[in-house]
């Protein structure tokens, strides 16, 4: 029986030219600017898996970044020595109970890299293991927030003329991320401009990312997606996606789907919400809600419900999980926005990618369908840039 003799976590940072935090002082998914003349670090993880016998796995994140994960990451690790890498299952319950005073970022990423591993001992790819039956996946672009500097998307005006743009270069759908500020009347307004430009027949979506200011806002907005026929409203205000009850009562007064989840992780919270009635469909991440395993039980706790879901960002496990799944609509493209790249790192020595230039003529990407996850990290750029790395050994 193999054992897992060595886990190391390499923290690496990249400079993505073209992006600012602008008036932040603190990164976090979707602070990003388009600045032509700035430059942005942004910090991944690259994980890797040894066993005694040979075997590894792989796993480098797209979004998961901060010294709070990180921290997680590092206190996990060791529990990993010594187990056999194919009882995932088993692994995830000891990793979950380990990580309960803490939010979970730091699990996803073990969990993913031994999928890859398992994919490779038996020379089939993750989507072949899961079922998959989708070899192509219908992708939409999710765009970065609004900003007040010049560029970017600083403007309804700016919304609609790249809402034009990527319905024109293929794309199946548009989600909206608005302005850090939480303005009700100019959400509204952006979510009704962008409508009338590109017609009624392409499907929009709105993430406000939790920054409106109250239910009432949150309600009002929701009234103007109702009247533009969006077909979902994402994680609105301010009680950062987390109470059940107050979505319920948003649900109960909107006809547009609510879709939830992206900040409660693991099935059982995802599920409390289902029960309650606080949302139409559900958001899932193997990043965030602790591999491929937690993600694909939230997925089939859906399924035997009836709700549909979504997953939340992009990646090689993303896409993966998203070929096995029926219950499901659309692949994530984020985030992206005009002059603006996007901040998946380099990693890939195989030509993945999750830019724009990876979408192809009919709309879609394609699933990886090598052995394990499907892709070649590039190693040598990942040393080039890691910080401390750190090692469990045995």
């Amino acid at each position: 029986m193999s054992q897992i003799r060595r886990v190391e976590i390499h923290p690496f940072t990249f400079q993505v030219a073209g992006l600012s935090l602008g008036v932040h002082d603190a990164q976090g998914v979707g602070n990003m600017v388009a600045d032509r003349d700035g430059s942005l670090p942004v910090r991944r993880f690259a994980v890797r898996i040894l066993c005694d016998e040979g075997l590894s796995g792989e796993y480098v994140t797209h979004w998961v970044g901060t010294e709070s994960t990180l921290g997680q990451m590092r206190m996990l690790a060791p529990l990993l020595l010594g187990r056999n890498p194919l009882q995932r299952e088993l692994i995830y319950e000891e990793l979950k109970r380990e990580a309960r005073a803490y939010d979970h970022m730091g699990h996803g990423s073990f969990d993913l890299a031994l999928w890859d591993l398992a994919g490779k001992a038996h020379g089939v790819s993750v989507s072949a293991m899961l079922g998959g039956f989708r070899s192509r996946l219908p992708t939409y672009a999710s765009t970065y927030h609004g900003q007040r500097e010049p560029g970017g998307l600083d403007s309804i005006e700016a919304y609609v003329d790249y809402a034009r743009e990527c319905r024109a270069a293929g794309f199946r759908g548009f989600k909206i991320h608005g302005w850090h500020e939480g303005d009700a009347r100019e959400e509204a307004e952006n979510a009704l401009a962008v409508r009338a430009a590109v017609g009624n027949d392409w499907r929009l979506m709105l993430d406000p990312a939790c920054q409106l200011r109250t239910w009432m806002d949150a309600l009002y907005v929701g009234q103007a997606c109702d009247e533009a026929g969006f077909f979902w409203y994402e994680d609105p205000y301010r009680d950062s996606g987390t109470s059940a009850r107050s979505h319920r009562r948003l649900r109960e007064r909107l006809r547009t789907p609510l879709l939830v989840g992206e900040h409660v992780r693991g099935i059982e919270l995802k599920a409390n919400f289902l029960l309650d009635g606080a949302c139409d469909m559900v958001h899932v991440d193997p990043e965030y809600d602790m591999g491929i395993t937690g993600a694909l039980k939230i997925a089939h706790v859906c399924q035997a419900l009836g709700f549909d879901l979504q997953l939340h960002a992009c990646g090689p496990g993303h896409r993966a999980l998203m070929s096995a799944l029926p219950n499901t609509h659309m692949y994530e493209m984020a985030l992206i926005g005009p002059d603006m790249p996007n901040c998946v790192p380099p990693i890939y020595a195989c030509g993945y990618l999750d830019h724009p230039e990876a979408l192809d003529e009919d709309g879609c990407v394609p699933v990886p369908q090598g052995p394990g996850l499907g892709v070649v990290y590039d190693w040598d750029f990942i040393a080039a840039h890691a910080g401390d790395i750190t090692i469990a050994e045995r």
